[in-house]
């Protein structure tokens, strides 16, 4: 066990050089707590804007500010290459690549594989691999496993595999990567041994479990159980709406039993790289066996028609003043996933905007944290929220509710608002608004 030892003596040393492939929002995040840990850490991104970015000591990322990013480069602690052969040296490396949906909502695991092959040329005799993408049960040790093998060695011996699921989300300040408990799953006790020690140092409660398949099932049971709990608060949102009824002020009231209910919200549509995306891995793998995952589909089938449901109210709002969609003016206000950041990644508004467009809108979006948003059907530039573009807009739409957003000027100048997130609770304005 001479190779383990040795890992584990530079890694309570901090002697340890830490790999991070993937420089993204779970990435970035990632290197920089090694690095504030002491580690040396070397970033790779196939991606040469944000490598070179990040080597000038400029972050992309909204959790992690410029002035936490610059010393580190700086000191040479943390440096970032667009060449996998830059791992040849590190002795622990995670991977973090992204892991998307093809539009048949299959699993993608191309980057993933991508990544492990490009390791595996450098490599991994002596060296600690931990997956930290989010995939279906099985991947570490059918997809990841195999392509290391192939360089010869056993694993536990001559090296070391491990699942640690990510936990980060974007915007959060009350629980940090110091804060949050993360599960590791080893292919074997060495290898959870080894990735224990190794998170132990950046994080204050590692949670080992019996099997990588049992980590990335966790992760996937994390996602999944929000996912279908806002697909029933979104179908309780569409039975009020039948039923005449304020979905916010029946959650509100649920929400005062002190025991037996958790309170989930509304909303336009499911956003980011993981609630609208694992539950799918899940379900894929489930078909694999024969099985149908029911509760995911159903509840998937809800979220993503919300979108269609927000269009509707746009619809009737403007009903009731005489006016169609087609040529109406509608000002989108937030086009992020979730407030306060600028991740757009499966957002709702793209569909929103993409609907109102086919319908003949003319359309203008206003969000402090994009101000471009490119899209496959088209291209806009956020517009400067003022008292003008309020009072001028046949229709305001809130999709996503960023706590820099003067509600109170929405609330007083604009004409008819579709509020889906609850932002206007208790304004009173001059202009009509409706619920979710």
């Amino acid at each position: 066990m001479k190779h383990k030892e040795g890992l584990l003596a530079k890694i309570v040393s901090r002697q340890a050089v830490v790999g991070i492939a993937g420089m993204g929002y779970v990435g970035l995040p990632l290197a920089v707590a090694f690095a504030q840990a002491g580690f040396r850490v070397i970033g790779v991104d196939v991606d040469e804007d944000k490598v070179e970015e990040l080597n000038r000591g400029h972050s992309y990322v909204e959790d992690v500010p410029d002035e936490v990013l610059r010393p580190l480069i700086t000191n040479k602690q943390l440096h970032a290459s667009t060449d996998y052969a830059a791992l040849a040296q590190a002795d622990a490396i995670s991977i973090c690549v992204p892991t998307p949906l093809q539009k048949t909502k299959d699993p993608d695991v191309s980057y993933i594989i991508s990544a492990a092959d490009s390791i595996a040329q450098q490599g991994n005799t002596g060296k600690l691999i931990v997956l930290e993408s989010t995939t279906y049960p099985g991947t570490t040790d059918e997809v990841i496993l195999p392509r290391l093998l192939g360089n010869g060695g056993q694993v536990g011996h001559d090296f070391f595999l491990a699942f640690s699921p990510e936990r980060i989300d974007p915007g959060r300040t009350d629980y940090t990567i110091r804060t949050t408990p993360k599960v590791i799953g080893g292919v074997t006790a060495a290898c959870l041994e080894v990735a224990v020690t190794l998170y132990g140092m950046i994080v204050d409660q590692p949670v080992p479990v019996s099997s990588t398949a049992t980590a990335e099932m966790v992760k996937l049971l994390e996602n999944t159980f929000r996912a279908v709990n806002v697909g029933l608060v979104n179908e309780v949102a569409l039975m009020c709406n039948k039923l005449g009824l304020n979905v916010w002020e029946v959650v509100e009231a649920a929400t005062t039993k002190p025991y037996g209910f958790m309170p989930f919200y509304p909303g336009p549509g499911l956003g980011g790289h993981c609630i609208p995306v694992d539950p799918h891995y899940l379900s894929w793998k489930l078909k694999t066996l024969n099985y149908t995952a029911r509760f995911i589909e159903l509840a998937a089938e809800v979220n993503s028609h919300m979108p269609d449901h927000v269009v509707s109210k746009v619809a009737d709002a403007l009903n009731e003043g005489y006016k169609a969609i087609k040529g109406s003016h509608i000002l989108i206000l937030g086009v992020a996933y979730k407030p306060n950041v600028g991740d757009v990644r499966e957002s709702p508004a793209l569909d929103i905007i993409h609907l109102l467009k086919e319908r003949g809108a003319r359309l203008d979006y206003h969000d402090p944290y994009v101000p471009y948003l490119h899209h496959e059907s088209f291209d806009m530039q956020s517009a400067d929220l003022n008292d003008e573009l309020l009072q001028t807009a046949d229709c305001v739409v809130i999709v996503t509710d960023h706590a820099s957003c003067d509600w109170a000027q929405v609330a007083a100048q604009a004409r008819v608002i579709v509020d889906t997130r609850n932002a206007l609770k208790g304004m009173g304005g001059r202009g009509r608004v409706v619920s979710l």
